[in-house]
Formats: structure tokens, C-alpha cells, sequence
């Protein structure tokens, strides 16, 4: 059983080689594609790539990165396919468990299974997110379940919004759920935050101008006060946000905070489109 990694990646050469080397000795096939990186993430790969384990693709740098995502598992040749971000690390809990449960299923999956048969072809696994330094466990950050490990050709992007997961292309198909998570480091300092803040509350105003929606006084009440305040009471106190301490008081508040900045935007957009 071959297992493939699939990785989309742009600018990465601070995080690529801790994500890597989490993988690089138990996987047999590292798909990556490069949103045309500017710095020396290929550079770094390749030094890195003593074994020749990893195919590089080159395709041009897309707001909709999930585009990349999904061209990086179309290239995968693996019967499973790992997907990947570069600021993720497999911990060896993690490791262990998917090569448990990929033997094991090899071992009891008979030549007469199929699809329609309600095979297992696709895992969800926890997420645990790291934020100023800590991992956040409440605030709704965790479990952050997400499918990353599926039997290729199962899944795919719906490449609609910025913060979609693959979805089964199949109703027929099972999603089981692995126990130990998979570790994201997003930000390596608050800099680093505020720049994604605002880069992907631009791609939000994009995606709520293309649908339709227009500056107004109801949508003026909503993202300055109702989302905001709704946001930061669910994240901060009914999920227990408070728990996590002063990272956790940030992160509920900047991303409460956020949806000033996606009217803004989106004010900003039409403003330009009449002129």
C-alpha cells in the first residue's frame, strides 16, 4: 500500500522542512505543488530531498489556494493520499496511528470490497491549533476536525471559499475519525497573525461581493455590532475561550473583531467599482 502526501504550498521556506521531516521516513510518495514562491522554499526542498521522495509541480499564486490543493492530489499516485499544510507537523502518536490503521484495514479489506459496499475511504482528524506560543484547546479552536487522510480518487475541493475542507465525492462513503491530532503552527509570531488577519478578510469581502452582498444600513448594524459581539460571546464564553488565558482572550477578540475589517473591505470594493 502506497501512501502519498499532498501539499500546496507558497513562501514556505521557514515551515516546509519541519513539516517534511515529520513525514519524509514513512511516506512514500511527497506531492507538492508551488503557488510561485519568490523566496527559497524550492531551494530548500531540494537540499532536503536526499532520497528524491518528492515530485515538485509549479502552477502561478491563486487567492483561492484550494485550487492548488486540489491539483497537488490529482498528482498523487498513492492508493492513500496524507494532505498536508506547510505549517503542519505529524506528531509520532499521529504516525503511529495511521500506519495502524492503514495496515489494518489492508489486512481486512477484502479484493471484493467497494464503495458500494460502504468502504471506509476517508478519515477526519483532530486539529490542534498553536496561537502566541500555545496551543489553543477551547474557544471552539479544538478538536477542529478536518479530513486529511482518504483513499485516492474518494474526495475533492469545492474550491468556493478560503476555509473549506475536501468533501467525499460519493454519498456512500464512510468518514471515520482518528484519535491523536495533528499540530498547526499558523503563526509564528502576532506580525505574522495580523498579515493573515487582514489577507484573508480581503478574500471574505471578495467572496461576499461576488454573492451579492452590498453595503447597507442593516448589513452596517450586523458586521460592526451583531457579529462581532455574537462571535466573541460564543468563542470566548460559551466555548470557554477564557480557559486558554491571554491567548485566548486575543484570538476571540481579533476574530470577532474581523468582520469590521471584511465590511470595510467590502465598502472599500464597491466604492472603487462606482468610480
Amino acid at each position: 500500500m502506497i501512501i502519498s502526501v499532498a501539499i500546496a504550498i507558497h513562501n514556505e521556506e521557514k515551515n516546509i522542512i519541519r513539516c517534511l521531516s515529520s513525514i519524509y521516513n514513512w511516506i512514500d510518495e511527497i506531492v507538492i505543488v508551488d503557488g510561485a514562491s519568490t523566496d527559497h522554499t524550492i531551494e530548500v526542498i531540494k537540499q532536503f530531498d536526499v532520497k528524491h521522495k518528492i515530485k515538485i509541480f509549479h502552477e502561478r499564486h491563486i487567492s483561492m489556494f484550494h485550487k492548488n490543493k486540489q491539483k497537488a492530489i490529482e498528482q498523487c499516485t498513492g492508493q492513500w493520499i496524507f494532505q498536508l499544510d506547510a505549517d503542519e507537523v505529524v506528531s509520532t502518536e499521529l504516525k503511529n496511528e495511521i500506519i495502524s490503521v492503514l495496515s489494518t484495514l489492508s489486512k481486512h479489506t477484502s479484493m471484493t470490497t467497494t464503495i458500494n459496499q460502504c468502504e471506509t475511504v476517508a478519515y477526519s482528524l483532530p486539529r490542534l491549533n498553536h496561537f502566541l506560543g500555545q496551543p489553543l484547546r477551547k474557544g471552539g479552536q479544538y478538536p477542529d476536525y478536518t479530513i486529511r487522510l482518504y483513499k485516492n480518487g474518494s474526495v475533492r475541493f469545492p474550491c468556493k471559499t478560503v476555509h473549506e475542507q475536501v468533501e467525499l465525492i460519493s454519498k456512500k462513503e464512510k468518514n471515520k475519525i482518528l484519535t491523536h491530532p495533528l499540530l498547526h503552527y499558523p503563526y509564528p509570531n502576532f506580525r505574522e497573525y495580523l498579515r493573515k488577519w487582514i489577507q484573508y478578510s480581503y478574500f471574505e469581502a471578495d467572496f461576499l461581493k461576488q454573492h451579492g452582498l452590498k453595503p447597507s444600513l442593516w448589513n452596517i448594524k450586523k458586521y460592526f455590532f451583531v457579529l462581532p459581539f455574537w462571535w466573541f460571546f460564543k468563542t470566548y464564553i460559551r466555548h470557554k475561550g477564557f480557559q486558554d488565558g491571554f491567548a485566548g482572550l486575543v484570538f476571540s477578540l481579533f476574530s470577532s473583531i474581523r468582520f469590521w475589517v471584511i465590511y470595510v473591505a467590502l465598502a472599500e470594493k464597491k466604492s472603487a467599482h462606482l468610480k
